[in-house]
């Protein structure tokens, strides 16, 4: 017969300490910072929550992303993640991807039901980051899927305003030509 004092220092019946949980949520936030699929996989699977944020409000996904572990993006996705989730710095992971020019975990992330135009409490959309940074394949991509060039952030600047501001000229001029088109968007089937 098994005492009360037993069964609590049993590990069979009692689950981890605070410690080895505070080890699996660090290793997690590692494994999405270095992109470690199965890590990810292995322990999405055993429960942790997919949308887990740190203090900062990045979420798993949103570290995969900004660091272009496009597989672990995938793994993440597979398993619940959502991929509109701000940080506390008011970015998505798409925002994230747009940011790096990732365009191949940029197309999983928007396949996977990322918003195009969702925006910072500030305004800002990835397309905004992809102009700022003069990730002129990420912004043409962008345009593309039918990205909004003409929203504006808080203080009223557009996409190619918040593109001169940080000296990316070549967005700038991409997308004030595409502003001085009588649609404001790029002429498709012309023959």
């Amino acid at each position: 017969m098994s005492t009360d004092k037993e069964s609590q220092t049993n590990p069979q019946t009692t689950g981890p300490t605070d410690a080895e949980v505070l080890d699996i949520l660090q290793s997690a936030f590692e494994a999405a910072r270095n992109g470690d699929a199965e890590f990810l996989k292995t322990w999405l699977e055993r429960g942790l929550p997919p949308n887990l944020q740190n203090t900062r409000g990045d979420t798993l996904l949103m570290l995969a992303a900004y660091h272009s572990h496009t597989e672990a993006v995938r793994t993440l996705l597979d398993h619940g993640a959502d991929p509109d989730i701000l940080n506390d710095q008011g970015q998505t992971p798409l925002m994230g991807a747009a940011f790096r020019g990732d365009t191949a975990t940029a197309e999983l992330l928007v396949e996977r039901g990322a918003g195009l135009d969702v925006a910072a409490p500030g305004g800002r959309t990835a397309l905004t980051m992809a102009a700022m940074f003069n990730r002129i394949e990420m912004l043409d991509w962008l345009l593309d899927l039918g990205a909004d060039p003409s929203l504006r952030d808080a203080s009223g600047a557009s996409a190619a305003d918040a593109a001169r501001v940080m000296g990316a000229s070549d967005a700038a001029s991409r997308l004030d030509a595409l502003a001085s088109r009588p649609s404001g968007r790029a002429e498709e089937g012309a023959e």
